[in-house]
């Protein structure tokens, strides 16, 4: 394959230094309509009875299929490397999103 065609297939994605820094979520809360998946990602401390949704993040259904098989793949490569993840009961949340709404 010659070095044009090969650079045609790629996409260069660039990282800057704020957001390679990440941002910590210990719960995920996703809600879906006809045509989007909506994931919120939320940090909770303990004893806070408030948090905030730290990042947002909406998909086509197309896409969101796509990253739970690429999740599952990578927590299946990741397991096979360090052993198998063990799944810790979690307390019950009580969520309040403020006044409901619609799309």
């Amino acid at each position: 394959m010659s070095d044009s065609k090969q650079q045609q297939g790629q996409i260069n994605i660039e990282l800057d230094e704020t957001m390679a820094e990440g941002i910590y979520s210990n719960l995920a809360i996703i809600n879906h309509s006809a045509s989007e998946f909506v994931l919120d990602f939320v940090c909770i401390m303990p004893g806070t009875p408030k948090a905030r949704v730290k990042s947002r993040i909406v998909l086509t259904p197309q896409h969101a299929k796509r990253l739970v098989k690429a999740l599952a793949e990578n927590v299946h490569r990741f397991e096979l490397a360090h052993g198998e993840i063990k799944d810790t009961e979690q307390p019950a949340i009580p969520l309040n999103f403020g006044p409901a709404g619609q799309a």
